[in-house]
């Protein structure tokens, strides 16, 4: 528990006195925001704002939780290295989108077919040996699981390995392209990953305290490594913590694909390695949300331009827009919320699917008594 702390700790030092360091630096080098033409009027006074501020996060989180290895003299698991190699795997695929924008001057980094593949490549490489028999300890368990989990594996569910890696591979390239749609207003995204990572930093302690291992049993988890998975939820906790005093309303700097690619990543696979993965879907919920309103935006736009069907049964025109405009986020904007307004209200849902998550997880729990 002593490397929880010193991991969160360390990580929100490093985070909010690094994230200054960076400010400056990245404006030195010129390394500001492009904004897409087509968003909100609003957003093009933050042109230039320094981006990239993802790299703080993950420096903080890595070093946090090395930090906090060394101090406590524990040995690093294969379920906390892989979780750091999806992490800054992902990070990189972003940072590689980020640097094409600020050097190139234009609001299009990697075009989406590079970035899938980069996801791709990272999070089948994280299935593949999340999965690897070789990774097993000595009750042979694994990092992750060919069964499909919710609050723990469902036994009945199982898949055959081939589709367990695919499932994993869509888990992660669907929260990081879920989180990256979801950081367009100062602070949001950052906010809601703090309280998403804090329920992690809760799920592994929690884990950790009926550990299989440890207190066998009806009511136990077995899940690998829950403690070694709490330091780094705590790290990323902290490190999120730590860039939202910069990142807040009027944003000093932005974390960028850098930032949300791997904190999406990170996500997924928390989700992943503590066997709840459909969990995730109520933890994060509003990373859900914004998805479905861009997956619907484009759905019914493109159904009411081809299908005379579907504007005579729906009664639209052609080249209908059920949002004013997708992400969510931003369809509130244009109907005249304040920046601000909106992040803290998505804030508050995201703490309210949060707080149903826990609840639901401990509530599992107690059931089984």
């Amino acid at each position: 528990m002593r490397a929880v702390l010193l991991g969160g700790g360390i990580a929100l030092l490093i985070s909010l006195l690094g994230t200054r360091v960076a400010i400056r630096q990245f404006t030195r080098l010129g390394y500001g925001q492009e904004i897409r033409d087509d968003g909100p009027m609003t957003h093009h006074t933050k042109r230039g704002t320094p981006t990239m501020g993802g790299l703080v996060i993950i420096l903080a989180s890595v070093v946090g939780y090395v930090a906090a290895k060394a101090i406590t003299w524990n040995a690093p698991s294969a379920s906390a290295l892989l979780l750091l190699f999806l992490f800054v795997g992902l990070g990189l695929v972003g940072f590689l989108d980020d640097f094409i924008k600020v050097a190139k001057r234009r609001s299009l980094g990697l075009r989406s077919k590079a970035k899938l593949v980069g996801q791709a490549v990272v999070g089948l490489t994280f299935a593949v040996l999340a999965l690897a028999p070789w990774l097993e300890d000595d009750r042979g368990r694994s990092p992750a699981s060919t069964k499909v989990s919710f609050l723990r594996e469902i036994e009945w569910l199982g898949l055959p390995m081939v589709l367990a890696i695919l499932l994993i591979l869509v888990i992660v390239t669907g929260t990081s392209n879920a989180v990256n749609l979801t950081d367009g207003l100062d602070g949001l995204a950052t906010g809601a990953c703090v309280m998403v990572f804090g329920a992690y930093t809760l799920v592994n302690i929690w884990q950790n305290n009926q550990f299989c291992q440890e207190n066998p049993g009806p009511l136990c988890y077995n899940v690998r490594d829950p403690l070694d998975l709490a330091v780094i939820a705590a790290a990323i906790t902290g490190a999120c913590f730590g860039f939202l005093w910069w990142n807040a309303s009027p944003a000093a700097i932005f974390m960028g694909d850098t930032g949300s690619l791997a904190l999406g990543g990170a996500m997924a696979g928390f989700a992943i390695l503590t066997r709840t993965e459909l969990l995730l879907l109520v933890l994060g919920g509003l990373f859900v949300l914004i998805t479905l309103s861009v997956m619907l935006q484009v759905s019914v736009f493109k159904a009411s331009r081809s299908s005379a069907l579907f504007r005579t049964v729906f009664r639209v025109g052609p080249g209908y827009r059920l949002f004013r405009m997708a992400p969510l986020q931003h369809h509130f904007e244009m109907l005249g919320w304040e920046q601000v307004t909106v992040v803290i209200r998505f804030w508050i849902i995201t703490g309210l699917f949060v707080a149903t998550g826990l609840g639901i997880f401990y509530a599992e729990w107690v059931a089984r008594l």
